[in-house]
């Protein structure tokens, strides 16, 4: 009989030639890769990651559900930019926008003749902070035909706001405009009627109310700053518009707070931003803007553009980007429809609810807000009669030892000296998992009282409130 030689092959990944050395990560390589080394190679990268569902900083959705995760790959070589060759992607997109005027009390008109009420119109976008420049686009835009119309001058527009998320300051910027961002005051953390008031003139484009702010979560008042708004203009003729920032209340308030008046049955309210991957419960990398009428977005901003087959009206800060976020929105309002946000951000008000009570047990902090006077976000400070032997930054450095990123940051002008942290609780975050990070304070409140740190007034942190 003849002799057989066999040899044994081991075809495990990590023992093959690709994965024998590091990468040279910052130049292409001459050479092609195996694709299942490469991917291993990425994949194990990730893990030093932090765990997104530990992080407590961010509004954004961290969990899905696995039909939106099937529904972004079916959806992954959709251009939503090319309408014209996914015609059902851009069906898509318009239903949202009518879904979301009618959620925001836009009018709308079945008969579209009608001169007295005009269609609502709006768009999806990258995101809420794209969503926040294009709604201020429009502002500046019909201030200055306003101007040119009644023969001034226009070369000095201003904005006014509270505090407002970093967006509002790049687009200032960018589009050379005097931004009157109000400070804070201690126990008032969010504009008054009478400070937007004394900060508007006839060069201010807009007011800007957030519903839901970054730092402490609170609502704005909208309706008072638009009634404050009223007196102005039947005193002095100044007739200022509004835009609300609504990047996570727009999700929140409708099913949450429906009493409370923010959105387009406020007259001088013309368009609203909100972040469909926050409270809107889609992936990231989705956000929306509407405006109340068709007359509040200028048609010089809109171009009309000949791409791929077929004539398509656009208004955007980009061009090309995937379709699969807004596929997954409307699939959220299909399938959760007003019973199914309530109930889902009815369990967010509740894990908050727990955690504050939680918070409490220590005798350490005082609310900013306890969930109670906004989004379900709580926001607290040291008491001032606590003398801990550490800060709150090193409280945040030994929660991010175990995993957790608690955001610890000092508040905008005037309260610069007041150190604060915050959790944002959203879709996903349970109250189990609440008990265990309240758990974890516990403990590291315990280590840094046996062995206080040198300096307890380090502010060395990772992390910030953004």
């Amino acid at each position: 009989m003849p002799l057989h030689n066999h040899k044994v092959i081991i075809d495990d990944l990590f023992t093959t030639e690709a994965m024998a050395k590091p990468l040279n990560v910052h130049r292409i390589s001459r050479k092609e890769r195996n694709a299942e080394a490469v991917y291993q190679m990425i994949h194990d990268e990730l893990l030093l990651d932090g765990n997104s569902r530990q992080n407590m900083a961010t509004f954004c959705s961290t969990w899905l559900e696995r039909e939106v995760h099937d529904l972004m790959e079916e959806c992954i070589d959709k251009n939503m930019i090319d309408k014209d060759e996914y015609p059902q992607t851009a069906e898509i997109e318009s239903r949202c926008v009518s879904m979301l005027s009618t959620l925001w009390n836009a009018k709308e008109c079945t008969n579209h003749a009608a001169t007295d009420c005009p269609p609502a119109i709006g768009c999806s976008t990258t995101g809420s902070s794209e969503a926040a420049m294009l709604g201020g686009m429009a502002l500046k835009w019909n201030w200055k035909a306003r101007r040119i119309a009644a023969g001034k001058p226009y070369d000095k527009p201003n904005l006014v706001c509270g505090p407002v998320q970093v967006c509002w300051h790049k687009f200032a910027r960018y589009w050379e405009i005097e931004l009157r961002e109000l400070p804070m005051e201690k126990g008032k953390y969010m504009s008054s009627p009478k400070d937007v008031i004394a900060h508007c003139d006839e060069n201010t484009i807009g007011v800007v109310q957030t519903l839901g702010t970054t730092f402490t979560g609170h609502y704005e008042p909208v309706a008072d700053v638009h009634a404050a708004l009223d007196k102005l203009q039947q005193e002095t003729g100044l007739d200022i518009p509004m835009h609300v920032d609504a990047a996570s209340g727009g999700f929140v308030a409708p099913f949450m707070h429906p009493e409370i008046k923010w959105d387009f049955r406020l007259p001088r309210v013309k368009s609203i931003n909100a972040s469909g991957h926050k409270y809107g419960l889609a992936p990231l990398g989705c956000g929306w803007v509407i405006w109340a009428t068709e007359k509040d977005l200028p048609e010089d901003l809109i171009f009309r553009v000949n791409y791929l087959g077929g004539q398509m009206p656009t208004f955007a800060l980009n061009f090309s980007r995937p379709g699969g976020e807004v596929v997954a929105q409307y699939y959220n309002f299909l399938r959760l429809g007003y019973e199914g946000y309530i109930k889902v951000q009815e369990a967010a008000f509740a894990a908050a609810r727990y955690f504050a009570a939680g918070l409490e047990q220590f005798n350490l902090f005082e609310f900013i807000n306890n969930s109670s006077k906004g989004l379900p976000l709580i926001c607290w400070k040291l008491k001032d009669d606590a003398t801990p032997p550490f800060s709150l930054y090193q409280l945040s450095d030994g929660l991010r030892e175990r995993g957790w990123l608690i955001p610890t940051y000092t508040l905008p002008p005037n309260c610069e000296e007041i150190v604060v942290q915050r959790i944002v609780v959203r879709h996903g975050t349970s109250v189990d998992m609440l008990s265990l990070l309240l758990k974890d304070f516990k403990e590291v409140i315990a280590e840094l009282t046996e062995n206080p740190p040198l300096n307890p007034d380090k502010k060395r942190t990772s992390f910030n409130h953004s």
